[in-house]
């Protein structure tokens, strides 16, 4: 959320960046909203005031043993009219605050100004697109072949944008979980932390998903729990409503867990494979940090996410998302695009993003520098290290054989009891 008084005195810049993004806003109800809460907080305080002064002249009256009827009856109507004023208030202040949830983070100033993902900044690019001297398969007839993946029998099981992974399948993916973890905390400095995989209304609030993005959740029916879309949201607010000491700061976190997501708008898109699942599994990276020191931890962020790339030789590239393309809660993003042989084409695998302080005010996670002084909004960052399934499909694409085989990165190999190849699935029944 925006500091409201900064929404009231830089009104222009934020319509501007704004428009950058292209959405619809309702700026103009929330001016409206923000005149009325000023006028009824500015008359209010006016017969407040009146009130103090009218109760003063009644002590004195009656030091003064003179009547106090008509001046009690004055206080009764001035009164009864805060009373009024102060329902209006309170009506007009709930209106501000659901207006201030739908307002978007404003771009940081080294957002690259676009409508789309086709006006992204390209910023970098590791290795080369593998070659190949045979026709790449896609990772689903691969995954069937060997029998690793079963995505019929998970359609049995629950529905469609689900995935049943078998033998080496599973073993790959579990891999996979714990060679992030590893890198992540014995190399990069995060603490693993293992949060609830769901959470309340308020923790949605705070990082940004509800009331926006309701219909991308699951809501467990007759209660107010949510299946968690990103570990994001639990981890996050592990310190929702604490003031933190500067000593502390900035505190690093890693999580694995699965995610779920509805995937309302996403009907028609990537409908087979594994790209775009109900239910997926994914390594988080989370920080909170100082203002001054958010955007270089933006950069070290990156690199650890990049890091797991570049240990498990997949080509990608780093693009930093233009304003048009940006997420809700953003300040800056960047993404790390995997390259998919199979598909011929470069897929998301993680987003590196700085929120600034737009998730601590909506969470209240604040900070002190000394023990005297004000408590400050730390400002958030988070991002995949990595999505495990994009992973999962980057190795058996990237790493296929002639044959129909998967060769294992050299890095996963301890992982996997040292196997270097992914073989079909024997005891699997077809």
């Amino acid at each position: 959320m925006l500091n409201p008084s900064f929404i009231r005195n830089h009104i222009d810049l934020i319509k501007q960046k704004i428009e950058q993004r292209h959405i619809s806003v309702p700026l103009h109800k929330l001016e409206q909203y923000d005149r009325q809460w000023r006028n009824l907080l500015q008359e209010t305080e006016q017969l407040r005031h009146k009130k103090n002064k009218n109760n003063n002249e009644i002590i004195l009256l009656r030091k003064q043993k003179k009547d106090t009827l008509i001046k009690i009856e004055e206080m009764k109507e001035i009164s009864e009219q805060i009373k009024q004023l102060d329902k209006e208030l309170r009506s007009c202040e709930e209106k501000l605050k659901a207006l201030h949830l739908t307002i978007p983070n404003i771009p940081h100033d080294t957002v690259p100004v676009g409508v789309n993902a086709s006006d992204n900044n390209e910023i970098s690019i590791f290795g080369e697109k593998p070659q190949f001297n045979f026709k790449p398969k896609l990772h689903w007839d691969l995954g069937s072949q060997l029998g690793i993946l079963d995505l019929d029998r998970a359609t049995k099981i629950t529905g469609a944008r689900f995935s049943l992974y078998t033998g080496m399948g599973a073993r790959l993916e579990r891999a996979l979980i714990n060679f992030m973890l590893d890198i992540h905390t014995q190399e990069f400095g995060y603490l693993e932390v293992l949060p609830p995989f769901m959470v309340n209304s308020n923790s949605l609030r705070g990082t940004g998903q509800l009331p926006k993005f309701s219909e991308d959740l699951f809501q467990v029916k007759g209660t107010d729990y949510w299946l968690i879309p990103t570990a994001e949201v639990p981890v996050t607010n592990i310190f929702a409503g604490e003031t933190l000491k500067e000593e502390q700061l900035p505190i690093k976190l890693t999580s694995y867990t699965p995610c779920f997501r509805s995937e309302a708008g996403a009907h028609g898109k990537d409908t087979r494979g594994l790209i775009r699942q109900h239910q997926f599994n994914k390594v988080e990276l989370v920080k909170f940090t100082k203002p001054e020191d958010s955007y270089h931890e933006l950069e070290t962020l990156k690199n650890s996410a990049e890091e797991v790339l570049r240990r498990l030789n997949l080509h990608y590239r780093v693009v930093c998302l233009c304003t048009g393309d940006l997420g809700f809660s953003s300040a800056k993003t960047y993404d790390l695009e995997v390259w998919l042989p199979g598909q011929e084409t470069y897929r998301e695998i993680s987003s590196c993003s700085n929120f600034e302080d737009f998730q601590a005010r909506r969470a209240n996670i604040r900070f002190r520098r000394t023990p005297s002084s004000k408590p400050e909004l730390v400002h958030t960052l988070n991002g995949s290290g990595l999505a495990v399934g994009r992973t999962w499909v980057a190795i058996i694409e990237n790493y296929q054989q002639k044959d129909g085989s998967i060769l294992i990165p050299e890095a996963l190999r301890p992982y996997l009891n040292g196997e270097n190849k992914i073989l079909p699935e024997q005891k699997w029944l077809k």
